[in-house]
């Protein structure tokens, strides 16, 4: 019973997204149209319109294979407390449909990631030469450490407090810049100290946060796969470009 009122509520939000999304293009097709034979006397008889217009749309993939009448069949059994199926039944039924539908949608996902990682491809080979460079020349440079997983930093004032652990909540200020100079993020901008659990953040801040005692300012030189990966993030962050970030860890917040 719960999945059913699940799949309803899922319908209806999907229902009110698309009637806002294609308002302008449905207005149009409305006036071209002959009228339907529905008298919508009342207020709940525009509602019910509405909602039985926009579920039609949303049901109409193939994977849902929709037998209309059997659909309305359904509606007049449940408004007399009747069903067909057992409870038990229906929500099998529709758990194997939600499995193939995110089977699906995980697969399209895969898909569109394979296609724009395939169209950045000269882009990313580009980016990793020139990070690899920029690396590999940074680490000769006085004062920068090295460690195992690739991570470089730079001692700027070493705290006397306490090391956090992966699984503390730190708060920190930042500034995150590109190795052009152009800044990213930053948490002076904002003039606010940002707050976040250590292992939930890019693997070389969790790594390098941890070499820091509380009250410490490093200077962090992320490489892409210890960043954002080949793909970068958004608009700011280019696909396999090094990060550089200067931190304050302030505080181990208990």
């Amino acid at each position: 019973m719960k999945l059913m009122k699940l799949l309803v509520i899922v319908v209806l939000m999907l229902s009110v997204v698309s009637a806002q999304n294609k308002k302008q293009t449905t207005d149009k097709a409305a006036t071209s149209k002959a009228a339907s034979s529905v008298l919508l006397k009342t207020q709940g008889d525009s509602i019910s319109y509405s909602i039985g217009q926009n579920i039609y749309s949303n049901l109409k993939d193939p994977m849902i294979q929709l037998n209309l009448n059997v659909l309305i069949e359904a509606l007049k059994d449940a408004s007399n407390s009747k069903s067909v199926l057992t409870q038990e039944k229906i929500a099998e039924v529709l758990t194997a449909l939600n499995t193939k539908m995110q089977e699906r949608q995980v697969a399209m996902q895969k898909e569109e990631e394979e296609k724009k990682k395939a169209e950045m491809a000269p882009l990313i080979d580009k980016n990793k030469r020139e990070s690899a460079a920029f690396l590999a020349e940074n680490k000769k440079k006085e004062g920068v450490i090295t460690t195992e997983s690739g991570l470089q930093y730079k001692i700027i004032t070493k705290g006397t407090g306490p090391l956090p652990k992966a699984t503390d909540k730190v708060r920190v200020n930042y500034k995150g810049t590109l190795p052009d100079g152009k800044v990213f993020d930053s948490s002076y901008d904002r003039k606010e100290p940002a707050e976040f659990p250590l292992n939930q953040v890019i693997k070389g801040w969790t790594e390098g946060l941890q070499l820091m005692p509380v009250g410490s300012k490093y200077e962090f030189f992320v490489p892409y796969d210890l960043g954002y990966g080949e793909m970068g993030r958004g608009e700011m962050i280019p696909p396999a470009t090094v990060l550089i970030f200067e931190v304050e860890l302030l505080d181990i917040i208990k």
